[in-house]
C-alpha cells in the first residue's frame, strides 16, 4: 500500500498570513489561528510551515516562498491600513517560478472587488446593479433613483468589514426640489456607525474619498427582506463545503418607529455544515449554474477558482411559487477566515491536488 507521505510527494507548503517581526520569529501551526488547516495538511503527508509576512522584510518571504510548492494567501487588502502592492507583486513573482498560488492576485482583481456585482448582474444571481465611473456621475444618476422611492447601497471598489458600504434612501419630500435642498438618510455599514439624516451634498462629500482611491463606486438596490438574514456559502475550488448564517447584520433597520440609534448590533455568524437543509437549493444554483457561468465569463478554469473563497447572499423576491431567490451581496478571496470545519479538509485535500499538478 502507498503510505500517504509517498502520495503527498513531500510536498512543501506555507500558509502566509500578515504580522511583524516578532509575530515571524515566534511563529508555529500551534499558535497560528490555522492550527487546523496545519494538521489537516499533515495528515495528507504536506510539510507546511508558517509564512508571516510583513513589507519590512518581504525578500525574507520571497526566499521561503521560492523553496516551496504552494501558499495559501491570508491577507486582507484593506484592513489596518495595509496594501497589498509589494505582496501581489511578490505572489506573482514566485506563481510565475512554479510555486502554487491561491489565491492569485490576478483572480483577486477578477473576482475580489465590488465590480463583481455589476460584471455578474446577469448571472442569475444579480439585481439592479449600477456601476459609477466618477463622483460626477454620481451625482447625476442617483438623486432619480432616490426620488423614485428606491433604496440604495453603495459600495466602494475594495473593502470589508462594511467599509465604504452605505444605504441610503430619500428622507424630504417628493417633488422637484433642487439637489443642495434635498435630505437622505445615510448609514455607513462600518462598525458603530448610526443612521443619519444630512443634505444630500454632504452625503457626496463623504463619498469622495472613494473616488479618489479607486475612481469608481458600485450601486445596488436594496433588499427589504435584509432583515430575514444573511447567508455566506464557503467555496473550495467549485464545491460549497459549508455555510455561515448571521441574523443580523450592519445595516438591519431600527423597529419601526424607533429612532435610528435603536437599530441592533450585528450579530455572531454561525457556521454550518454543506448539509444544511434549508440552502441546498442555493447550494445546487451555485455549484451548478452561478459558478460555472461566472468562470466562462472572466475565463477562469476550476484550478484558477480559490481554494477558499465565499459568496455573501441575501434573500431576493420570493417566486410566485413561494420559493426563495438569493442575491449576492459580496465575494470574499483574500482572507476568508474564519469559515465552517467541514471546510477544512476539502481546502488541504485540494491543496495537495493542486501542488501535485
Amino acid at each position: 500500500m502507498t503510505s500517504v507521505s509517498t502520495q503527498a510527494g513531500n510536498r512543501k507548503v506555507a500558509l502566509l498570513y500578515p504580522g511583524d517581526r516578532l509575530s515571524r520569529q515566534n511563529a508555529t501551526p500551534e499558535n497560528s489561528r490555522f492550527l487546523k488547516v496545519f494538521q489537516a495538511l499533515d495528515a495528507l503527508g504536506i510539510q507546511a510551515e508558517p509564512a508571516v509576512y510583513h513589507d519590512d522584510f518581504c525578500d525574507e518571504v520571497r526566499q521561503q516562498l521560492l523553496q516551496l510548492d504552494g501558499v495559501l494567501v491570508w491577507y486582507n487588502p484593506s484592513e489596518g491600513g495595509r496594501d497589498r502592492s509589494r505582496l501581489d507583486a511578490l505572489l506573482r513573482e514566485v506563481a510565475a517560478a512554479g510555486v502554487f498560488v491561491s489565491t492569485h492576485p490576478d483572480i483577486i482583481l477578477k473576482l475580489g472587488t465590488k465590480e463583481v456585482l455589476y460584471q455578474t448582474r446577469e448571472l442569475g444571481w444579480g439585481c439592479d446593479t449600477q456601476l459609477h465611473l466618477g463622483l460626477d456621475q454620481l451625482r447625476r444618476d442617483l438623486p432619480a433613483k432616490l426620488l423614485a422611492g428606491e433604496a440604495r447601497v453603495l459600495k466602494q471598489y475594495r473593502g470589508s468589514s462594511g467599509d465604504g458600504v452605505w444605504k441610503v434612501e430619500w428622507a424630504s419630500a417628493q417633488g422637484g426640489a433642487e439637489i443642495d435642498g434635498t435630505w437622505v438618510r445615510a448609514r455607513h455599514a462600518k462598525r458603530g456607525c448610526v443612521e443619519e439624516i444630512i443634505p444630500l451634498r454632504e452625503f457626496f462629500q463623504r463619498l469622495e474619498p472613494y473616488f479618489a482611491r479607486d475612481g469608481k463606486m458600485i450601486d445596488q438596490v436594496y433588499q427589504p427582506r435584509l432583515p430575514e438574514g444573511m447567508i455566506r456559502c464557503y467555496l473550495v475550488h467549485g464545491i460549497v463545503e459549508g455555510f455561515g448564517l448571521q441574523a443580523i447584520n450592519a445595516l438591519y433597520p431600527a423597529p419601526p418607529g424607533a429612532p435610528p440609534e435603536a437599530a441592533p448590533a450585528p450579530t455572531p455568524r454561525s457556521y454550518h455544515p454543506p448539509t444544511l437543509a434549508p440552502f441546498q437549493s442555493l447550494k445546487h444554483q451555485l455549484e451548478q449554474e452561478w459558478v460555472p457561468a461566472l468562470q466562462r465569463l472572466f475565463g477562469i478554469s476550476r484550478e484558477q477558482l480559490p481554494v477558499l473563497w465565499d459568496c455573501d447572499f441575501m434573500l431576493g423576491p420570493k417566486r410566485t411559487s413561494g420559493e426563495d431567490t438569493y442575491v449576492l451581496c459580496e465575494i470574499n478571496v483574500s482572507s476568508v477566515s474564519p469559515f465552517p470545519e467541514s471546510a477544512v479538509a476539502p481546502v488541504a485535500a485540494a491543496m495537495l491536488a493542486a501542488v501535485k499538478r
